[in-house]
């Protein structure tokens, strides 16, 4: 999708892409109040799908406009739920979403296709589990250690609570982490690729 008659033609943004950014954000907002956990990942790993709508809007719009949007609905969540993290889990909310639409909007601007945006979403999806996985192992996990004040092995139980495997950080990084990533970038890749022409009609009337 061509995204220049959503730029001025002095090259500023449109009201039109500000309106639109805007609301895309409300509406990740609210489906990110909707979250579930997955039975293979401990409790703290809970699924929401507002990276649907945030792809959509990155794909629509690009992908200063899908970071822009990604960074709207964390803080709109933070000041509407608060956090119980001090910020944490809407720091990697953001970060790791970034990881997924932008090599995916990226990709796809570059082809404008259905195989562009398919490219697109799985380079986004092996990004999301690379990140994801190192992100939760050498940052998140221990920043959550330290905002709840426990240490790092009250996660690694909670892990082995549901899968006897997991051991340690890495374990749990590798059987918990990088699969919750993996089906988090495929529902998003397929809910994306179903609804995206749809939408962005709507959104460019």
């Amino acid at each position: 999708m061509n995204t220049t008659n959503l730029i001025g033609k002095n090259g500023r943004i449109s009201v039109r892409m500000m309106t639109l950014t805007a609301l895309l954000s409300a509406i990740s907002t609210v489906v990110m109040l909707f979250e579930f956990p997955l039975p293979f990942a401990p409790n703290f790993y809970r699924l929401d799908l507002s990276e649907i709508v945030v792809a959509i809007g990155a794909f629509t719009l690009g992908p200063v406009a899908g970071v822009t949007i990604e960074l709207l609905k964390n803080l709109l969540n933070l000041l509407i739920n608060g956090t119980s993290t001090a910020g944490v889990g809407e720091f990697a909310n953001f970060a790791i979403g970034c990881a997924f639409i932008i090599p995916a909007s990226v990709i796809y601007r570059k082809t404008n296709s259905f195989k562009g945006a398919l490219i697109g979403l799985a380079a986004g999806t092996l990004s999301l589990v690379a990140v994801g996985s190192l992100m939760n192992y050498y940052l998140l996990i221990p920043l959550y250690a330290k905002a709840f004040n426990a240490p790092i092995d009250a996660f690694v139980q909670m892990g082995n609570a549901i899968n006897k495997s997991i051991v340690d950080l890495k374990t749990l990084v590798l059987f918990a982490t990088a699969p919750f990533n993996l089906v988090k970038g495929v529902v998003a890749s397929v809910a994306t690729l179903v609804s995206y022409k749809k939408l962005s009609a709507v959104l460019h009337k």
